[in-house]
């Protein structure tokens, strides 16, 4: 979420307004920026970044105008359709916001049954009965909190309007309407298609059924609008019954007053993948050439290195690789080879791993996954007190706002830089060993290749620690997960002191003030110019570069994974006393899972991990509520309910994950709360029946890294297959190196070849396999569009992605034909 501008005026007197933006999946908010004050062209520049757990129809942003005494008031929204996503996909793009009211506001799919029977009346007379039947609704939206739908069905044609209505059903998004609705509809005995007749009589061709959905509101302004379909009778000219699910429709109102530019426009980033995962047996081919790249001689020749090669962005190539080689526990040698030839291929020890190589994005990706909880418990606590103290540390004299003090604020600061040089240089033994085995061939790399250079070891490791963790982690905390948002102006400066400062101490240059540009950072520098500064630093890279370390379980404190509101239910430990839902702020470390008022309070109850029997989601019914999920103990269960479907979804799988290898660990479950003396879903009395569900699959045990490698090795394939071009001039170049040695040609000289012959031999492979891959996704297309029913649950009339779906299958049959 980039920024808004030319956002419209408030109509107060300052005119400025506190804006803040939401991402919502239809209309389900999942995330929200922090609230830009007095602005109409507020810079929010905050990432986020989940996996999507529900289909969705718009990828939608609000923003919202902060009032303190109402409800906030929304500007306007941009709403991106699903199968438009990949024509924004990664890059900049302004969009007009577009003005939001009750009839664009549209989300949810009808099932909907027609029949139309003929009926002779006492008079002798033909006439026809249309029953309409209405089935149920799925995903409506929630308004302001509740959602008690009901529907009108109307009868409508030239000369007539028939309405009838549902019962309201109360408390849920998915109602079972299951009503059937009889309408008369009068046809001439003459009827047939040729013949003409009088407006008297009624041709069925001319009627439509309407179907509105609507929430009942207990408020005086009236109920709200959730949506509309309509359906022309002709659907029942080849049969006289009829049944599909349709996607409801906005309302067409005809009178948009207001020019589209009015509103103003915000800059969006999307990046939006969805990837087609076979089971692991088709992966075989082209996994077993990744995983076998670190053995491969040169390296410059094997699978994953070639991936590299072909990749506009080496980090494309780095994020699946790492994945795949962490899951399959090769990612250390993998790193050493590559880290190895790049550092025979530099010349100068100062430039040592500088540059954005595959090496150097490989582990970064590797430290990000691995490091995140080490980053967390080392920095953590210290960022969040600069967050909140707000002590003045400016030290650019040009900079001092009226009233501070240079030398106070430099003590500020030299205080602040001592803490965190502290807590990093004392972390060494956090370090996870996976980093730390990668600093360890680093090292012996860079000590072998330039052995004049006696600190050239030091500074291979420093440039990813310091460089490349620890310093962006400072400068950018809420990318890091450090903070919640972007932090303000004044913080953010004294951030960014701080990473200069510590960047500049990890780096153990020689003329530590002469690297400042700034003249005030050369003299605030002069502080750290002392010898126990440099040795500590050597002391902890020593540490996190030595193979052989302490083992680090000695000293696990717990490590907090996750935390957060959510609202919970009265567990009914108390005999007396209402099993109401309470607000409360959970915690999870890797040693128990509490709840408490508010956070930094005393737990009020503490699970600890290895009695986590299973954990679920809790079927809507319940308790009427979406999001929620179950923690299921020895004696009960504890009913959670998250703010959204991405915050269900995280907690579920944290959870799960971190109590994957209790020894306990239930394979059945009640998928359903035991309320009023049963349980709902089997409907068993007693309270500890067994369960009536088989829980849902297992997720890898290890904490850190939840990596699925089959999905990382189909990514890899969709990159193999994007730039496919790009292989086969590969294949080219190595065709016309080996056959001789002349002047190469310009657009060869691109890619790192270091064997033709090699490289050819796997560029071959890769090409097979990919190919291979290529022809499965196809025929898997193929069979899925015969099998597809448009109409169905799945696709219903009015998916749009389904019909440009069957537009290029209809494309593709016609010219293999």
């Amino acid at each position: 979420l980039g920024e808004a501008k030319n956002l419209p005026t408030y109509p107060g007197p300052n005119k400025m307004r506190d804006c803040y933006c939401t991402v919502n999946l239809d209309q389900e908010e999942v995330f929200r920026t922090k609230i830009v004050e007095k602005s109409l062209c507020p810079f929010y520049g905050e990432d986020f970044y989940c996996e999507i757990p529900r289909s969705f129809r718009h990828l939608s942003f609000y923003i919202f105008d902060r009032d303190v005494f109402r409800r906030d008031s929304i500007i306007g929204k941009v709403a991106i359709q699903k199968e438009d996503l990949q024509k924004y996909h990664n890059r900049d793009t302004w969009f007009q916001l577009q003005h939001v009211d009750a009839d664009s506001e549209v989300q949810g799919k009808v099932h909907l049954e027609l029949r139309l029977s003929e009926v002779i009346t006492d008079t002798g007379v033909v006439c026809h009965k249309l029953a309409t039947r209405i089935l149920e609704c799925q995903g409506l939206p929630i308004v302001n909190g509740q959602c008690d739908p009901y529907a009108t069905v109307t009868l409508a044609g030239p000369y007539r309007s028939e309405a009838k209505k549902t019962k309201v059903k109360k408390k849920t998004n998915n109602p079972q309407f299951d009503e059937v609705f009889y309408f008369e509809v009068t046809r001439p005995c003459s009827y047939s298609r040729k013949s003409h007749f009088d407006f008297e009589e009624e041709d069925v061709d001319k009627l439509e059924i309407r179907v509105d959905l609507w929430n009942a509101s207990n408020l005086k302004f009236g109920d709200e609008f959730l949506g509309e379909l309509r359906i022309p009778l002709k659907v029942l000219r080849q049969s006289s019954s009829y049944e599909a699910w349709y996607f409801l429709q906005p309302r067409d109102n005809g009178s948009k007053s207001l020019k589209p530019g009015d509103l103003g426009s915000l800059r969006l980033n999307v990046v939006y993948t969805e990837d087609h995962v076979f089971s692991s047996d088709y992966y075989s081919p082209l996994r077993d050439l990744l995983l076998k790249s670190a053995d491969v001689e040169p390296v410059s020749a094997s699978t994953a290195h070639i991936l590299g090669e072909v990749c506009r962005e080496k980090q494309e190539a780095a994020i699946p690789l790492v994945r795949l080689f962490l899951h399959y526990g090769r990612v250390v040698p993998f790193i050493s080879a590559i880290a190895n030839a790049e550092v025979r291929r530099t010349q100068d020890p100062n430039t040592i791993f500088r540059g954005n190589s595959l090496t150097s994005k490989c582990i970064d990706e590797t430290m990000k996954l691995a490091g995140m909880h080490y980053l967390h418990v080392t920095l953590k606590p210290t960022i969040e007190e600069i967050c909140q103290s707000h002590k003045p540390c400016e030290i650019d004299p040009v900079k001092l706002k009226d009233g501070e003090n240079l030398e106070n604020n430099m003590e500020n600061l030299r205080q602040y830089v001592d803490r965190i040089f502290n807590v990093i240089t004392k972390s060494g033994v956090s370090c996870p060993t996976v980093m730390c085995d990668i600093f360890f061939s680093l090292r012996e790399a860079a000590a072998k290749r330039f052995q004049d250079d006696l600190d050239v070891r030091y500074t291979a490791v420093s440039s990813f620690i310091f460089l490349r963790f620890f310093a962006p982690a400072i400068l950018s905390p809420n990318l890091f997960q450090l903070t919640p948002h972007h932090t303000d102006p004044q913080t953010s400066r004294t951030l960014t002191l701080i990473s200069k400062t510590i960047q500049t101490l990890g780096s153990l240059s020689k003329s530590k003030s002469a690297s400042f540009k700034e003249s005030y950072m050369a003299a605030f520098y002069e502080f750290f110019n002392e010898q126990k500064y440099a040795d500590a630093v050597k002391n902890f890279l020593d540490l996190i570069s030595s193979s052989g370390r302490r083992d680090p379980k000695s000293v696990e404190q717990p490590i907090l994974l996750k935390e957060g509101f959510m609202i919970k239910r009265a567990q009914g430990r108390k005999r007396f006393g209402m099993k109401n839902f309470k607000k409360r702020w959970f915690r999870l470390t890797n040693h128990e899972f509490t709840y408490q008022k508010s956070k930094g309070d005393q737990p009020l109850y503490s699970i600890p991990i290895e009695n986590i029997l299973a954990v679920e989601k809790l079927e809507e019914e319940s308790f009427k509520m979406k999001n929620m999920f179950q923690v299921i103990q020895p004696e009960r269960a504890l009913y959670i309910q998250a703010n959204n479907c991405v915050e269900a979804k995280a907690w579920i799988d944290i959870l799960t994950k971190v109590s994957q290898c209790n020894q306990k660990r239930l394979t059945v479950y009640h998928p359903s709360a035991y309320l009023n003396g049963h349980w709902l879903c089997c409907r068993a009395s007693s309270d500890t029946a067994p369960g009536c569900s088989p829980c849902t699959g297992g997720l890898p045990a290890n904490i850190q890294l939840d990596i699925d490698g089959d999905r990382e090795t189909e990514r890899i394939y969709s990159l193999f297959n994007l730039y496919m071009s790009k292989l086969e001039k590969m294949q080219e170049a190595c065709g016309s190196r080996s056959v001789y040695d002349g002047p190469e040609q310009e657009e060869y000289l691109t890619f790192i070849i270091d064997d033709p012959q090699e490289t050819y031999k796997t560029l071959k492979q890769v090409i097979a396999r990919v190919g291979a891959l290529e022809q499965e996704h196809a025929q898997y297309k193929r069979d899925k569009f015969k099998k597809t029913k448009y109409g169905s649950q799945e696709h219903p009339i009015g998916d749009k992605s389904f019909q440009s779906y069957i537009r290029q299958q209809s494309e593709v049959s016609t010219h293999s034909i």
